[in-house]
């Protein structure tokens, strides 16, 4: 495990900010994204329940984690991707899985629009088929076209696809709406997407 530098200066959580820890917190960070939303070993054996929650104690002991380096995980990740219970004895992801759990989401009525950002490599088979939620449990929308754009860019040069969610939302589709602000529902078909150029 990576340890801080000497010469850097704690904040409130007690870890450092130098360009050292911000690469701990970014490897860490996307390992925690994996253990709390992909860990399909680690749900089948029971350490993560129905809900999705998950022991930060075995996320201390079991995988190198400290309890300041999940604070300062949750508290800096700009999704607002993870929520502690009450005690904050365990941990979440608020969506995003590809184990099936129960994270209580809340059936919601759309927007007109919702964006979809997405990669060129992808379009094609998009504008064919529609968008598939693949290994996840939904396709993840967003409100605005920053936040697509921000989503298309991981994949490579983004594309923002425009979802005409009133439209699906009277033809009988659910959405639902994550604890932070992603729009979630199982399919988009091609009728309601139009790309924008």
């Amino acid at each position: 495990m990576l340890m801080p530098k000497k010469n850097s200066f704690k904040n409130s959580l007690g870890l450092f900010n130098d360009m050292g820890n911000k690469e701990l917190l970014t490897t860490k960070g996307k390992e925690l994204a994996f253990l709390l939303r992909h860990d399909k070993e680690a749900f089948d054996n029971g350490l993560i329940d129905q809900n999705g929650w998950r022991n930060v104690s075995e996320l201390v002991s079991d995988k190198g984690y400290s309890i300041d380096l999940i604070e300062e995980i949750v508290a800096t990740n700009n999704k607002k991707r993870y929520e502690f219970n009450e005690d904050h004895t365990k941990i979440r992801a608020r969506q995003g899985h590809s184990i099936n759990v129960d994270v209580g989401l809340t059936e919601a009525e759309p927007p007109e629009v919702l964006y979809h950002g997405t990669s060129n490599d992808v379009i094609d088979s998009i504008m064919r088929e529609g968008i598939k939620k693949g290994t996840r449990l939904y396709v993840h929308l967003s409100k605005d076209k920053e936040t697509a754009t921000n989503v298309g860019s991981r994949h490579g040069t983004p594309v923002i696809l425009t979802i005409n969610a009133k439209k699906m939302y009277e033809d009988g589709i659910k959405f639902y709406l994550s604890k932070n602000g992603v729009w979630l529902t199982e399919f988009v078909d091609v009728k309601y997407i139009t790309l924008n150029i």
